[in-house]
């Protein structure tokens, strides 16, 4: 019986897809990157459903300033993933529209 409480935990986690466990690690680099608490809420939400953890890892390698929407945008462009570009770019136009919100 014990073991069934030690591996239910298990079973329900690697229902999980990778990337939405990632969600608080890639909200926390996008406040890091200097997008507003909102912003970062929104963007995140979307670029883990839409990006594998590999290109999750390199915006998160992302830094700097307080920075809007499409300065976060113009930095993801210098990643070089051109997927990344569009799902970011995509992305920050929803997020910034409201309309992200209504699709969730």
């Amino acid at each position: 019986m014990t073991r069934l409480f030690l591996v239910l935990p298990l079973i329900a986690l690697a229902a999980c897809s990778p990337s939405k466990l990632a969600f608080g690690q890639v909200k926390s680099a996008m406040l890091d990157a200097g997008l507003s608490e909102p912003n970062a809420d929104c963007m995140a939400t979307r670029l883990t459903d839409r990006l594998s953890l590999g290109q999750l890892q390199k915006l998160k390698q992302l830094k700097g300033d307080k920075r809007s929407l499409a300065d976060y945008a113009a930095a993801v462009r210098r990643v070089g993933d051109s997927e990344a570009v569009a799902v970011t770019a995509s992305s920050a136009a929803l997020c910034a529209t409201g309309l992200a919100a209504e699709r969730r």
